[in-house]
């Protein structure tokens, strides 16, 4: 700023110079007259030519800024010399255009009229640069209140939705609650339901039964009516016939058979005709051999059939044909035996090819279907909708679509172990239409994560014998009434469980992950967890505080056949279960003493230490001695360990009900 009025002050100077320069050249005395009126002319006639063309620009010099040269020894710097010789020049001037028009109405000023302009500008330049500030601190501020006021709506808008969220959740736990209480009264009213159908069928066959005795007597005394009439007959013309109608005298050896007289039949005692009627009424079915019929039921077991028998009993509800050879169902299999609620062709040679895809179509009461360990590669299509219970296991399923399941809305178990399904074959959308499935097992395939798109409404899982790795932590998202879930003989290890799979199940009671890769007890467990196993991993140390947010605790803990030794156990580690804890195995581990912590546990009744490698007994490590309430401790064993039994004190086991609960023997040998 400072330069560009340093170079505005020495222009002013120049133009105020140069008009007294130029008044210097004019003529003066008796010739300036005729100066002046050749001037004049010359005036004139320039500006009637300039009224016809445009006028140029005049120049004009004004003093260049100065530069200044750095101190020090520049004298050999090719760059900095001619900034050197100019500032021994004091001053340079620069060449400007400026219009004639402009040069002619300039004024020149005073240096104290210049002097007070510079100071305006600086004034005016103060004032602008106050205006500058306070225009940026009302921008700081209102973008400051801006902020404060984004942060009220956020946090309104996080309190909004935490609310919301809040909402949701008890919404959601109305829900779940309303789907348990449906659960429930859909099974209490199957249970009724198939209480009531078979309290019908046994007064239906017990009136049955009364009705065929009732027409046996009648058929007995009718008989026996007439053996009398017929005995009394023969007495007036016979003479050998004696006493009792049911007796007859023996006939002498040699006495000669009248071809005219017949014997008179002997009555027999009414069970005996009951049978006889019983296996008349068995023969009036025609049944293949090794098949039997016993009131509403057939079966034909192990009866080497090769194909499906023809049959036709209207009022059969039961049909069984496990263990033949039968590779076919036709379409018109089930016409004579339309009522049947249960079918069991477990072990046979069924194919998909060979199942027709109308054969189970027209069973408007099939309840239960079992096709376990066939030849199948898919789910028969066109299932009835009133199953509730369906087995496909030990078949060669290949994969489960969209349609597998369609409109068995009223499926409740389902069992699909060993096929050949995984993640890769199996479409979540598989598992939709089965809204009330509560049970389900897919044990023995080929799954490496736990499978997508499981029902709502699933209260148990199987997942054993696969090739399971990890648990996502969106899995169980859907299934929040899931009270068991099965995950032995894996691939698991604790780093692979999401700390989100399951910690906030609310249902979630029982895990099963034994026969796995873990080396410690996984963390971030169900809430809800009361029994859980863990048999036969790699487990070297349960961590402290591990079960502390279980509520209201566990009670069941399995830990047999792993790793845990004297360093693998925490004062902390059975925290939160002190007051809950049941049963406690231990065995078969490293363990070289009781573990800290069991001392604790109040309500505990069986406790398993044998197979270890504890060597002594201390006073305090089991029982309290100072405990006067009721004995808990029902069994204790430590057999296999290396303890002297005559070394124990006998205050060790006063929390256990009795001696004998306590085994300490055999013992190995040092």
């Amino acid at each position: 700023m400072r330069w560009w009025l340093l170079g505005a002050s020495l222009w002013l100077l120049v133009v105020q110079l140069v008009p007294d320069a130029q008044a210097g050249n004019r003529p003066r005395g008796p010739d300036a007259e005729k100066y002046r009126g050749k001037r004049k002319r010359e005036r004139q006639g320039f500006h009637r030519a300039r009224e016809e063309r445009p006028r140029p620009m005049k120049t004009r010099t004004v003093p260049a800024p100065y530069i200044p040269v750095p101190a020090g020894n520049h004298g050999n710097d090719p760059f900095l010399k001619p900034l050197k010789n100019l500032q021994e020049q004091h001053v340079t001037y620069n060449v400007i255009p400026v219009p004639a028009d402009i040069v002619d109405s300039v004024t020149l000023r005073t240096q104290e009229e210049i002097q007070e302009l510079l100071r305006q500008e600086e004034e005016d330049h103060r004032v602008e640069e106050e205006r500058l500030r306070r225009k940026d601190e009302n921008r700081k501020k209102r973008r400051k209140q801006r902020k404060e006021q984004e942060e009220r709506q956020r946090q309104m808008i996080e309190e909004k939705r935490r609310e919301e969220e809040r909402m949701r959740e008890l919404e959601e736990e109305e829900e779940r609650t309303r789907q348990l209480e449906a659960a429930e009264e859909r099974r209490r009213q199957i249970e009724e339901e198939e209480r009531r159908r078979w309290e019908e069928d046994d007064r239906k066959r017990k009136e049955l039964a009364e009705q065929e005795m009732k027409e046996r007597r009648m058929q007995a005394e009718t008989l026996k009516q007439e053996m009398l009439a017929l005995v009394a007959e023969e007495e007036e013309e016979e003479v050998w016939l004696r006493g009792d109608v049911f007796q007859m005298l023996p006939k002498a050896p040699d006495e000669p058979e009248e071809p005219g007289l017949l014997p008179v039949p002997i009555p027999r005692p009414p069970d005996v005709i009951d049978h006889e009627v019983e296996v008349e009424a068995s023969h009036s079915v025609s049944l293949p051999q090794g098949c039997e019929i016993s009131d509403v039921i057939v079966t034909c077991e192990n009866a080497k059939l090769t194909h499906f028998p023809p049959l036709t009993i209207p009022e059969l509800k039961s049909l069984s044909l496990e263990g033949n050879n039968i590779n076919t169902i036709p379409a018109e299999a089930f016409n004579g035996i339309p009522n049947l609620e249960w079918i069991n062709l477990k072990k046979n040679k069924l194919t998909s090819a060979g199942v027709h895809p109308n054969a189970f179509k027209r069973l408007k009461m099939l309840r239960r279907l079992y096709l376990d360990g066939n030849l199948l590669d898919a789910v028969p299509p066109d299932l009835p909708p009133t199953l509730h219970e369906l087995k496909i296991s030990e078949n060669r399923i290949r994969g489960l679509d969209e349609n597998s399941f369609q409109e068995l809305s009223s499926l409740v178990i389902l069992e699909l172990e060993e096929n050949l399904l995984s993640e890769g074959n199996v479409n979540p959308q598989a598992f939709a239409p089965l809204i009330q499935l509560s049970y389900l097992r897919l044990g023995r395939n080929h799954f490496r994560t736990v499978p997508q798109g499981l029902p709502k409404s699933l209260l148990e899982l199987h997942l054993d014998n696969n090739l399971i790795e990890e648990i996502s932590d969106t899995v169980f998202n859907q299934t929040s009434l899931l009270n068991v879930v099965s995950l032995k003989h894996n691939k698991l290890d604790e780093t692979r469980i999401a700390p989100l799979a399951w910690i906030n199940h609310r249902h979630l009671e029982s895990v099963d992950l034994s026969h796995n890769d873990l080396y410690l007890v996984p963390s971030y467990l169900p809430r809800s967890l009361v029994h859980l196993v863990l048999v036969g991993n790699h487990i070297e140390r349960i961590p402290g505080y591990v079960f502390a947010h279980m509520d209201p605790g566990l009670e069941y803990l399995y830990l047999s056949f792993n790793k845990l030794d004297g360093e693998g156990i925490e004062p902390e580690s059975f925290f939160g279960s002190y007051h809950s804890m049941v049963e406690l195995c231990l065995d078969h581990n490293q363990l070289i003493t009781v573990p800290s912590g069991i001392i604790e546990m109040t309500n505990l009744h069986f406790l398993r230490l044998n197979n270890n490698r504890i060597r002594s007994i201390p006073d305090e490590s089991i029982c309290d001695p100072h405990h006067s309430g009721d004995s808990t401790l029902v069994a204790l064993r430590l057999e296999n360990n290396y303890i002297d039994p005559q070394k124990v004190s006998p205050t060790a086991f006063s929390c256990v009900r009795s001696s004998s609960s306590v085994v300490l023997k055999p013992q190995n040998t040092k």
